[in-house]
């Protein structure tokens, strides 16, 4: 099995060769595929940089004459994730090591966003001490702060390309021993081949998940849960879209409030789709829409320092949606769900949408509740989603219990999922 290292070796040769050594006196392969457009390197790539291009459907001459750094990097990603993939595909991948700046990184990360989570993937960048939403998207991608700039070896960054090399030359021979197992039934296998449903919860909706969790447990069914953190609803979206579950449970829609609103917690534009593009059975709520999620409290922007505030703790602010941004909200959420092409459906907790929404609670709005639940019961009209409406609350057990059967009900009604009960 192979380690596979992605860079542009025209500017990061010296670097590349000191990893490349250390991760074959681990014991792994290494193959290195070359994204350079301008220089060339005397180390010798396993993939050069004219093969890179080709994958890509393009030319080095092309991308050099066009004069677009910008453009020649986004083909030479797209092109060293071919080549990353058919690797994957073919079984001959046990990692992705890569070392760059900002551009570097671009390239390397839009290569291992497109492998699939669990893969080893790590990415030495100058840019990991910063904002790096932008790099990991969904995946589970490791970051390493460079902390100097990767130019040359000196005592500063020999002991961290030594530390990413052991890093990633140890991941791959773990992840090459998982698949072993998986292969022979070992330890590392399936837990009993039983379908995989994803499920999001935030700390005001833990309850509901929790009692859901333990239902579709007893019904056969693993649970993945996803912290609706914005990351969290992207990495769901992903494995999703990747065909990972037999059935979503989107208790927690509390991204699109921040999505809609502004806060800083949004999953983007793209949440709450990839289950309805894909045709994966869906029960979903209105959990945690009664509130945007921004961080301590002098960080709420001006315009809404005069808005009903709760501080959850030092880091997280929450604001209460009024009724006007709450209707949008549930128009949104209803916009999503009646473009699905599988089966969905729309549970209302008409007792409060969070714990801290809950009649005597200090997000009780009865009025923003009810403009939440006409805007998204209009949006939903006259398509196929099942709506279920309730007095429950969101928490009551109930209403979670309710939720995970008519989950099972609507996976098995697609085809009975292997390993369920019944």
């Amino acid at each position: 099995m192979t380690v596979l290292l992605v860079g542009t070796l025209d500017t990061k040769e010296t670097e590349y060769r000191l990893v490349r050594e250390l991760i074959v006196e681990s014991g792994q392969d290494v193959a290195v595929v070359d994204a350079s457009v301008l220089g060339v390197a005397s180390m010798t790539a396993d993939v050069a940089p004219a093969a890179v291009a080709e994958a890509a459907g393009t030319t080095l001459d092309e991308l050099r004459g066009a004069g677009d750094r910008g453009a020649a990097l986004r083909a030479m990603a797209t092109g060293a994730t071919v080549i990353a993939t058919d690797m994957h595909r073919e079984g001959r991948l046990s990692g992705v090591l890569a070392l760059g700046g900002s551009g570097g990184s671009s390239v390397a990360a839009a290569v291992m966003r497109a492998l699939p989570v669990g893969l080893p993937k790590l990415l030495v960048s100058t840019m990991a001490g910063g904002d790096v939403s932008a790099y990991v998207g969904g995946s589970d991608v490791t970051l390493m702060y460079s902390v100097v700039d990767v130019a040359g070896i000196n005592s500063i960054s020999r002991p961290i390309l030594g530390n990413a090399a052991a890093a990633i030359g140890a991941m791959a021979a773990a992840y090459d021993r998982r698949r072993a197992d998986a292969a022979g039934g070992g330890p590392g296998g399936a837990a009993g081949g039983r379908p995989m449903i994803a499920a999001t919860m935030f700390g005001v909706t833990t309850p509901a998940v929790e009692a859901a969790r333990a239902r579709l447990d007893e019904l056969g069914y693993e649970v993945l849960v996803f912290h609706a953190t914005g990351a969290g609803g992207r990495a769901m979206e992903t494995l999703v879209a990747e065909g990972r579950f037999a059935g979503v449970l989107d208790l927690t829609t509390t991204e699109l409030a921040d999505e809609v609103v502004g806060g800083v917690l949004s999953a983007g534009p793209d949440r709450l789709t990839a289950a309805g593009a894909a045709g994966v059975p869906q029960v979903v709520s209105l959990g945690a829409v009664d509130m945007v999620n921004f961080g301590p409290a002098d960080t709420v922007p001006e315009r809404f320092r005069e808005r009903r505030l709760l501080v959850h703790n030092e880091a997280v602010t929450l604001m209460r949606t009024g009724a006007d941004e709450a209707a949008e909200i549930g128009r949104a959420i209803g916009a999503r769900l009646a473009a699905a092409t599988g089966p969905v459906s729309l549970l209302l907790p008409r007792g409060g949408l969070s714990a801290v929404d809950v009649e005597g609670g200090p997000f009780w709005d009865p009025e923003a509740d009810a403009a939440c639940f006409d805007a998204v019961l209009r949006a939903v009209a006259g398509g196929g989603v099942e709506v279920v409406d309730t007095e429950y609350d969101i928490n009551a057990p109930e209403f979670a219990v309710a939720a995970a059967e008519r989950l099972h009900r609507l996976v098995g009604a697609t085809g009975e999922p292997e390993g369920s009960a019944r």
